[in-house]
C-alpha cells in the first residue's frame, strides 16, 4: 500500500464540491489542508485521479502523487501524530 497526496484547485470562487469531499472520505483520505488530502491506497495515482475526476469540473485542477519517506509540515488540519503515523505506516514502506 502506498501513501498519496491529493491536491486540487476548484476554479470558481467559493466552490466546495460536497460530493468530492464525500468521495475522499469514503476512500479514507485524511484532510490536511483545505484542498489537500493524504490517502493510503493500493490503487495507482492515475486510477485515483480518474476516480475523483467524476466530481470535478473541466477547468478544475488536481494532482495525485505518491508520497515517499520525508516531508515537513506545520499547522495541518489533523494532528502531527496522525500525519507521522501515515508516513510510518505507508510512505516509508
Amino acid at each position: 500500500m502506498a501513501l498519496y497526496w491529493i491536491s486540487y484547485d476548484l476554479d470558481k470562487p467559493g466552490q466546495n464540491y460536497p460530493n468530492l469531499i464525500k468521495r475522499l472520505k469514503e476512500l479514507s483520505a485524511k484532510e490536511v489542508t483545505k484542498s489537500d488530502w493524504l490517502l493510503p491506497s493500493n490503487s495507482s495515482a492515475g486510477d485515483i485521479r480518474a476516480d475523483l475526476d467524476r466530481y470535478l469540473d473541466g477547468n478544475d485542477r488536481i494532482i495525485v502523487a505518491e508520497v515517499r519517506e520525508h516531508a515537513g509540515w506545520r499547522n495541518l488540519l489533523i494532528s502531527d501524530d496522525a500525519v507521522r503515523k501515515l508516513f510510518v505506516d505507508y510512505a516509508a514502506a
